[in-house]
C-alpha cells in the first residue's frame, strides 16, 4: 500500500533527522509486536556501522524518541489491541507518546477519543502523519493540563528513562485509571500500582540495546474492578 502522507509532509521531520544522523531516513515500517500499524520510523540504514563521536553528542543533546517504537509502547499497545474493552467507547490519554503507537492502537481499539501528550513538537507531528497512515482520528497535546478532565485512562510506556518523571506517576493514578509500561527501572514498584505481568520485546529499529531493556513490565492503577494483578511485594520482590 501507498504511503498516504505526502512528501512535502515529512521535510522537516526529515530534516530535524538528517541534522542528527546524515544518512537518516523515515520510512514506513510495521513493528513486529503490532503489524497492524504502520509508523513512520527510522529506517535502519547504519548497517551496524559505529557512530561518530561528534554525531553521538548531537543525538544525546536531542534525542529522536519520535523516530523509533520502543519496546514498552510494543507491549503496551499489543495489550490494547488484545483487550480492547479496557479503552473501548473511553477518552484515553498517551503521555510521552513518540511515535504515538499506544495512541494509534487506543484508536484501533475502539476509544472514543484519543489525545497523544508529548512535548516534542515533532513527536506530535508524527502521531498526526502516522493517525493518517492508518486512517485513525486522533488529537495531540503538548502537557497534560491541555488533556480533558474527563479522561478516562491515562497511558504511558517507558516515561521512567529519566527518574524525574516519577512523580508523574502519581500525578496521572490521582487524575484516573492508568495503563503504565517501563523496561528501565527492574525493581520499579510504585505506589497505588499493582503488576500486571511482562513480556519480550525489542525496540524498532533495534537499538542492540542490552537484554534488561527487553523485558517489558505492565502495571495498573485505580479503577481495576477485579481485572487483578499482583504487587512486587506480593510476589516477594
Amino acid at each position: 500500500m501507498p504511503p498516504l502522507t505526502e512528501p512535502g509532509e515529512l521535510s522537516a521531520l526529515g530534516g530535524a533527522l538528517r541534522a542528527l544522523l546524515p544518512d537518516a531516513e523515515l520510512r514506513l515500517q510495521a513493528p513486529s509486536l503490532v503489524p497492524e500499524l504502520r509508523l513512520w520510523l527510522l529506517a535502519d540504514t547504519l548497517g551496524g556501522a559505529p557512530l561518530e563521536p561528534a554525531v553521538i553528542n548531537r543525538i544525546m543533546e536531542d534525542p529522536p524518541y519520535w523516530s523509533f517504537c520502543w519496546a514498552s509502547g510494543q507491549v503496551l499497545a499489543r495489550l490494547l489491541l488484545d483487550e480492547p474493552a479496557r479503552v473501548r467507547g473511553r477518552t484515553v490519554v498517551d503521555l510521552g507518546s513518540g511515535s504515538a503507537v499506544v495512541a494509534l492502537a487506543a484508536a484501533h481499539a475502539g476509544a472514543s477519543r484519543v489525545i497523544a501528550c508529548d512535548l516534542d513538537a515533532r513527536a506530535r507531528s508524527v502521531a498526526i502523519l502516522n493517525a493518517r497512515e492508518n486512517a485513525l482520528m486522533i488529537e495531540v497535546a503538548e502537557t497534560l493540563e491541555e488533556c480533558p478532565d474527563g479522561t478516562d485512562l491515562f497511558t504511558a510506556a517507558d516515561i521512567l528513562y529519566d527518574r524525574e518523571n516519577m512523580p508523574l506517576l502519581e500525578t496521572l493514578r490521582r487524575r484516573g485509571e492508568v495503563l503504565l509500561a517501563d523496561s528501565r527501572i527492574r525493581d520499579l514498584d510504585p505506589p497505588g500500582y499493582r503488576y500486571l505481568g511482562s513480556r519480550a520485546a525489542v525496540t524498532w529499529p533495534d537499538l542492540d540495546e542490552s537484554r534488561e531493556y527487553g523485558n517489558v513490565r505492565l502495571f495498573h492503577a485505580a479503577g481495576e474492578q477485579g481485572r487483578g494483578g499482583t504487587t512486587a511485594r506480593e510476589r516477594g520482590q
